[in-house]
């Protein structure tokens, strides 16, 4: 399978590192502050802000999180496995992860669930300088690839490799911290990067002005779903109506973002701290648009019982996932279809 390739024409620069909570009830313009009775709600990111977040930003400036008795405050993330943590321990309400991410959790004995996964098509990838001349995974033989043990990729590469007829020998892995991924392969220390190919991407060619390529992991064998609105087991418990108002608010936020990407972007510019250079963040959300699959979804964080067990096969099969079980183990789908509490 060919390599799928893009050029973003951009100027812009990102400016990586550490990043401070943003996004309170004051962001942006400052229509979206929350009554005084609202309910504080802190909503963990599986990385430092990137344009896959903008709508969240825009719902907090919108009203759409105040409308529904939200004090939104956003927090960045280092890692959908570290922020599934966090949930699973209570140090914030809400997550957003990655799924495999979260099925590896849960078999271990977090008390989390899904309550909806927005990217229905996961946005893992590989990336890679078109220089390389990278077309198929079996492309990839003697080669080296940068990734972070903890995040996503990490976790679900080696079944990649197995869906590919790969064998983990085939490729070199190089463990490296997540912020240094992109100047590691722009100064060639390794070939390719796992990667989000709608945040790094843009990212990449921003910064080295070099044409990048990518492999899909969802269109080479492993379909699985993406990022999603993860909780607290007592929280679906005990505050089901915050959870089902919160997914109400963000599947709104989502589906205005969308629909004007400009604004969204503007609105995270504004709300978030050290987030990319608005450019960056209008492409990272129009690459990550086309992943919510609302032709069949048909509003945002809709899942189905058949995607769900397809990821789960897929995770037991190629991705060691233990004690496999059926999608209620995983996912709670009453709060994104309107028949939550």
């Amino acid at each position: 399978m060919n390599a799928k390739r893009y050029a973003v024409a951009l100027t812009a620069v990102l400016a990586l590192g550490a990043c401070a909570p943003g996004g309170g009830p004051d962001s942006g313009d400052g229509t979206g502050a929350a009554p005084p009775d609202a309910d504080k709600v802190t909503l963990t990111l599986n990385w430092v802000p990137y344009g896959e977040h903008a709508p969240f930003y825009y719902g907090i400036e919108q009203g759409y999180y105040a409308d529904e008795g939200i004090d939104l405050k956003i927090q960045p993330g280092n890692g959908s496995g570290t922020t599934i943590q966090a949930v699973a321990q209570g140090q914030t309400t809400f997550g957003w992860a990655d799924t495999p991410a979260l099925l590896h959790g849960i078999s271990e004995g977090m008390p989390v669930k899904s309550v909806g996964v927005f990217l229905q098509k996961g946005p893992a990838s590989l990336e890679f300088l078109s220089e390389q001349n990278i077309s198929s995974p079996q492309d990839l033989k003697g080669k080296t690839v940068g990734g972070t043990p903890g995040d996503a990729m990490y976790a679900t590469f080696p079944a990649w490799l197995a869906a590919n007829g790969l064998k983990p020998g085939d490729v070199e892995v190089v463990n490296m911290d997540a912020a240094n991924k992109i100047a590691q392969l722009a100064e060639g220390q390794v070939d390719a990067i796992m990667g989000f190919f709608h945040d790094q991407g843009p990212t990449i060619e921003a910064r080295t002005g070099k044409q990048v390529d990518y492999l899909l992991f969802a269109d080479s064998g492993l379909n699985m779903l993406g990022t999603g609105i993860v909780a607290n087991e007592d929280t679906l418990t005990n505050k089901a109506d915050l959870v089902s108002r919160f997914v109400r608010a963000t599947q709104k936020s989502w589906s205005e973002a969308v629909t004007d990407i400009p604004a969204a972007a503007k609105a995270m510019a504004d709300g978030a701290e050290n987030e990319p250079p608005l450019e960056v963040l209008e492409q990272q959300l129009e690459l990550a648009e086309p992943l919510l699959q609302l032709d069949t979804a048909g509003q945002p964080g809709v899942n189905t019982e058949e995607q769900w067990q397809g990821t789960i096969d897929l995770m037991a099969q190629y991705a060691d996932l233990k004690n496999a079980a059926d999608p209620a183990t995983y996912w709670d789908g009453s709060h994104a279809d309107g028949s939550g509490s």
